[in-house]
């Protein structure tokens, strides 16, 4: 459709798209999208082209497009007070209530939520509490932290560094000296085929704690992890998994930190999968699902321990020297509360569960028998397809031939949204929670008819 406008112009020649081939896009080699509302689980572009969204934005619209209960609250609070600063003990009615709503749903051992903005900005501040607390209690060599292959935790300087997926490291001099990057809990990817995935689960917690050794557990600060791998292919952990984890981690005095930006408020049809898979994390780490996207807030949410830790730095050392202008800011805590409020009157996350199951079933049924389908996986409403150029043996496509991308774009054409995963053939979904049955069977249609026009 032609325009009157010069939107696409000025989005080439002014725009700096994040996670973007930027010279295609600038030669126009790439689209460029316009999108200008949604409803429920659909996005409308300014073309009048209506698509489904199955990846809800990127993991975060869960309670689904057009909410107008949240527009109001954001709306309401920007005419009363659109901002003011949480430094010395200042705060709003939203932040302080959104404070309590989040510890209110949050495992008992935790006790308080600090504001950020974004997921990347929340680990930032993990990193930076679990070394400040390290020192405070007379630890200063304790400040490695270990992270896992292909896991995601963000795109600054330590959350990059934290991450483990070349993309976010390549010519950006990542990662950081002080990040340890131990094997990641894909069960599907086992090198040896023989191992059940309690013995997967076994030699995993055995690799970390080898590393452990080998840099000394008094150089060791902290492990983070995602309950469920997210970026890094939408991987359930295999069964035992993260009990085996957490006793290396507890034998070694190691904090855990769960990064629950993808996994919180309901995603896996638990409040988070920290409970649904049995992790006592020591910090949590919150975005996304916390105001569905309508407005961007992180948290970190920091256990009873922590918090002692915290308290006696601050009577050593005077006030704690970490703050972003807009943490907790007003419009966003507003918009939280919001959305909280929403997830718990649409009982989204039981129909996470229930819709996710029915979802997953029709996913495995149409695509597991193909036979360039290797895996079919997910809980929740989180699940992944992943391809293969032969099922047996196990045999990957060459990724030159991006496989993935081809299936994505084929799925888009039939006017549904999903992901290319990154470092594999791999189709992601994680639709909004609020997705109905029908929905849901609507984009394994669509997938199903991608795949066989890329695959046969």
């Amino acid at each position: 459709m032609l325009h009157n406008d010069s939107l696409e112009t000025w989005d080439r020649e002014n725009f700096f798209h994040p996670s973007t081939h930027l010279a295609q896009h600038a030669r126009g080699e790439t689209p460029t999208r316009v999108v200008r509302g949604g409803e429920g689980v659909f996005i409308e572009d300014r073309d009048g082209r209506r698509l489904l969204d199955a990846f809800a934005g990127l993991y975060c619209v869960n309670v689904g497009y057009g909410r107008q209960e949240i527009a109001q609250a954001i709306a309401e609070q920007a005419k009363e007070l659109a901002y003011y600063h949480s430094y010395v003990g200042h705060g709003t009615e939203a932040s302080i209530t959104l404070a309590k709503m989040i510890l209110d749903r949050a495992p008992d051992h935790m006790s308080k939520v600090y504001f950020g903005l974004g997921g990347s900005d929340a680990n930032e501040t993990n990193i930076k509490l679990v070394w400040y607390m390290n020192n405070v209690l007379g630890r200063p060599k304790k400040k490695k932290i270990i992270s896992r292959m292909r896991g995601y935790h963000g795109s600054g300087l330590m959350t990059g560094s934290l991450t483990g997926l070349e993309l976010f490291h390549k010519a950006f001099d990542l990662p950081l000296s002080q990040v340890l990057h131990t094997e990641a809990p894909y069960y599907f990817r086992r090198e040896d085929r023989s191992m059940s995935e309690e013995q997967f689960s076994a030699h995993c917690a055995d690799e970390l704690e080898t590393l452990i050794m080998r840099e000394g557990a008094d150089t060791i600060a902290a492990f983070i992890g995602e309950p469920m791998l997210g970026t890094g292919g939408i991987v359930p952990p295999p069964a035992g998994y993260w009990q085996a984890i957490s006793a290396v981690l507890k034998k070694h005095d190691i904090l855990l930190i769960a990064d629950e930006v993808v996994t919180g408020f309901g995603r896996l049809g638990d409040m988070w999968g920290s409970t649904f898979y049995g992790i006592e994390p020591d910090i949590i780490t919150i975005a996304k699902g916390l105001t569905s996207a309508y407005a961007p807030l992180s948290g970190s949410i920091v256990s009873k321990r922590v918090w002692e830790a915290l308290e006696k730095g601050t009577d050593d050392l005077g006030p704690i020297g970490h703050g972003w202008t807009y943490s907790a800011h007003p419009i966003c805590a507003a918009a939280g509360v919001a959305n909280l409020n929403l997830i718990d009157k649409l009982g989204l996350i039981d129909n996470a569960k229930s819709t996710g199951a029915v979802f997953r079933k029709e996913l495995a049924e149409a695509l597991g028998g193909h036979a360039n389908v290797g895996d079919v996986r997910g809980e929740g409403l989180l699940a992944a397809v992943e391809f293969v150029e032969d099922r047996d043996p196990h045999k990957l496509f060459d990724p030159s031939r991006k496989i993935g991308p081809a299936v994505a774009s084929a799925l888009l054409e039939r006017n549904v949204i999903a992901r290319a995963m990154p470092q594999g053939d791999i189709l992601g979904f994680a639709p909004p929670l609020c997705m109905s049955p029908q929905e849901g069977s609507r984009i394994v249609e669509a997938a199903a008819d991608a795949v066989k026009s890329v695959l046969g």
